[in-house]
This record gives structure tokens, C-alpha cells and sequence, in this order.
């Protein structure tokens, strides 16, 4: 699939802009400050409706503006749609989106923020992995808010020193679905990983052995009566500390690079390319399960890369459908479309 056109209304710095892009690779370049990241934005909120930037809904209008609009053409195939989705604020200044959803549109983003992958604290992985889950698997996101409302429902009760007769209606509801969680979490890490491995080795252009394992207190087991014993185990010091300490909210990713931990001793450059390297491998998994194949925006995605190492990112991007990467000067990629933006501004390049 890939985006036909694209028209903003008071989006961030744009007061009104119409694209057309291309269906294959987008550079997109300019100075800093001149609206990249937010063009890039818009094209995420068009498609899922929701910004991969941050959850406040009035930071996409314009400063001053009490209301933005996103519309275009989503194409996939024979099939084409046309959505149009909005932002306002309502007379309690509460801030609200409306708009047509498209079932099929599916995205993948790059940025500074993935670094945490591999520098951040578990939550960081965490989050990623049920990002994946989430795009390869429809009922894991909605599952995840049902585990969290049962998790904080779980933690009040702990804090009240409660008996095993009133945890365990918890704990059952709590070892179900984490345990769904836990399966759909390892399945996408085992999708990664076989991408991965052709990925990292293509694009740092050395024989890296790279591996992505998801850990958790299960170990191997997959029933939900393996969660419910790791929950007996720890019964006493949940009662003490008045919280939940196993479950999928205490997993984690192990992220090695030839056998050593990466997020521990990999080096800035080695973990910018591993992250950048996670999102590509998500293309196949994606595409495989959704019928779609996401639009890739990868917001400065060559910096602190050396120029070999660049031209490797570039071929593999290549072999992805529409593409849209940012950099602050220009580049040049033969049979890509090429775009300056500057003061909310855009034109070819």
C-alpha cells in the first residue's frame, strides 16, 4: 500500500500543505526546525489516526489554533480510500479526534526515540515488542489495556494485605491473559529474530550474529497455571511491597550482538544501526499477517552513520514499498523522489 496524497490544515507549523508523493522512496530534507518530523507525523496520523510523537491531542494543531485537519488517499492495489481525520478542541478545552479509520493501513516509524530499545529501561522494550505484537496481531493491544485495568485492579487489592481467597479471582484473570500476551510477544520476537539476522549482517555490511530473545520468570512454559505458580512463589513479598512482581509486565528483550549484550557494551553507533535494523525487520512480519505492506518513515535515520554503512541502509530501504526518510542535507538516490522543506514550506528537489 502506499499513500497517494496528503493535504494538512493547521498541523504543527503547517498552516496548509498538499503532497503527492511517491509510492517508492521519499528523501525528504531540509535544515532543522522546518517541519520534517511533523510532515512525518501527519502521514502516521493519517493512516492510524494517532501520533507516534506524543499522546496529546492539542499538540497537533497549529500554536493558537483550536483545531487541525489530515486528509488524503490511501492506495492499495485496485483499492483506493480516502480518509480524513481531525483534531479540535471543545468547549471545556478538552481536546478531541474524529475521523474514518482504514482497516489495512499500516505504519512503521524510525526515530531518535528508538535508541531506548537498547539504552532505556525494560518498559522502553516493552513497549516495543507490543508495538510489533500489536501491528502483526489485532487482539494484542486490546488485550494489553485489559491486563493493565486487571494489574492495577490487582495492586489496590495487595496493598489492602488481602487473603489468597481474595487474590485469586485476580490471579486467574491476571495468568490468562498474561499469559496471551507472553505468546503473542514471543511469536513477534521469533518473527524479528529470523529477520534480523539478514537485516543487521546486510546493513552494517560485516558478519554480525545478532539475536533478540524474549525472558521471562515462565521460562518455556505456556499455560497459564505456569504464571499462577510463579505468583504462589512470590505471594508474601507481593503482600509486603503491595504490587505485582511477576507477569508480562516484568519481562524483558535480550539484545546481543555476537554473543554480548548490546544494550550493555555495544557502542552508540552499533546500537543506532540494531534499532534501526529492528524496525526494518518488522516489514516482513507485517506484511505477512496484515496483507499490507507498511509505509516506513525513518526520521533522520543515516546520522551518526558512516557514509559505507549509509549506502547499505539505502539499498536495503529500497526493497521496501513507500518509504519516507528525513535528513538535514540534501541526499541523492537514484529513482527517488526528492523533496526540500523549509518554513512549513515543500517543493521538489
Amino acid at each position: 500500500m502506499h499513500i497517494g496524497s496528503i493535504q494538512l490544515i493547521e498541523f504543527r507549523n503547517y498552516r496548509t500543505l498538499s503532497y503527492t508523493p511517491s509510492p517508492r522512496l521519499n528523501l525528504l530534507t531540509g535544515p532543522n526546525a522546518q517541519g520534517k518530523t511533523n510532515l512525518l507525523e501527519a502521514l502516521a496520523f493519517l493512516l492510524v489516526g494517532r501520533s507516534f510523537r506524543t499522546s496529546r491531542l492539542g499538540d497537533l494543531a497549529r500554536w493558537g489554533e483550536s483545531s487541525a485537519a489530515v486528509s488524503g488517499e490511501l492506495r492499495r492495489q485496485d483499492t483506493s480510500r480516502t480518509i480524513r481525520r481531525t483534531v479540535r478542541m471543545l468547549e471545556d478545552s478538552r481536546w478531541q479526534a474524529a475521523g474514518e479509520s482504514c482497516p489495512w493501513a499500516r505504519v512503521i516509524v524510525f526515530g531518535w526515540q528508538d535508541l531506548s530499545i537498547l539504552t532505556g529501561m525494560p518498559a522502553a522494550r516493552r513497549a516495543f515488542i507490543d508495538g510489533v505484537a500489536g501491528r502483526i496481531y489485532p487482539s494484542h493491544l486490546p488485550a494489553l489495556g485489559r491486563y493493565r485495568q486487571v494489574l492495577a485492579r490487582r495492586n489496590l487489592l495487595l496493598r489492602t494485605r488481602p487473603g489468597e481467597a481474595a487474590l485469586a479471582p485476580w490471579d486467574e484473570q491476571l495468568a490468562a491473559v498474561g499469559t496471551e500476551l507472553i505468546d503473542r510477544r514471543r511469536r513477534a520476537t521469533a518473527m524479528l529474530q529470523t529477520e534480523l539476522a539478514r537485516i543487521y549482517p546486510a546493513v552494517s555490511g560485516e558478519r554480525h550474529k545478532t539475536e533478540i530473545r524474549y525472558r521471562t520468570e515462565l521460562g518455556e512454559a505456556t499455560e497459564p497455571a505456569a504464571l499462577l505458580a510463579a505468583i504462589a512463589r512470590v505471594r508474601r513479598d507481593e503482600i509486603r511491597r503491595g504490587q505485582s512482581l511477576v507477569g508480562p509486565h516484568r519481562d524483558d528483550l535480550v539484545l546481543e550482538l555476537d554473543g554480548i549484550d548490546a544494550r550493555v557494551f555495544g557502542s552508540r553507533g552499533q546500537q543506532r544501526l540494531l534499532a534501526l535494523s529492528l524496525r526494518l525487520a518488522e516489514v516482513l512480519p507485517v506484511r505477512e499477517a496484515a496483507g499490507t505492506t507498511p509505509v516506513l518513515l525513518l526520521d533522520d535515520a543515516l546520522s551518526e552513520l558512516d557514509g559505507t554503512v549509509r549506502g547499505h541502509v539505502l539499498r536495503e530501504i529500497q526493497t521496501a514499498e513507500q518509504v519516507f526518510l528525513t535528513a538535514p542535507e540534501p541526499l541523492r538516490v537514484e529513482g527517488a523522489a526528492r523533496w526540500d522543506l523549509r518554513a512549513g514550506g515543500l517543493c521538489a528537489a
